[in-house]
């Protein structure tokens, strides 16, 4: 889910935007050039992906940051990293020692 969410480049840049502080739906919304609802859907699918979390401060729904996940998926891609590496490797070794 993580992966997918990031497929997105508008996505991509509201988790940046909200890494750096909190923002409401509204100042994000701000800063494209698509509807609120568009905006609120992006903000779903990174809620879904436990990306960032959403509450309420009076009539602000105000979004925040949430690293966790990203983590996770470092992780992942460390083990997969690991493996090509090696592989990488093995294969620079066998071609170094053909004729």
């Amino acid at each position: 889910m993580v992966f997918g969410s990031l497929a997105d480049t508008t996505r991509r840049d509201i988790l940046r935007r909200v890494a750096g502080r909190e923002l409401s739906v509204g100042e994000i919304a701000a800063s494209y050039d698509i509807s609120l609802a568009a905006v609120s859907k992006h903000l779903i699918v990174l809620e879904r992906a436990r990306l960032v979390t959403k509450r309420r401060e009076g009539k602000l729904q105000v979004v925040e940051f949430a690293p966790a996940p990203l983590n996770d998926a470092a992780k992942h891609i460390q083990r997969y990293r690991d493996i090509w590496e090696s592989s990488l490797d093995k294969l620079e070794a066998y071609l170094k020692s053909q004729p």
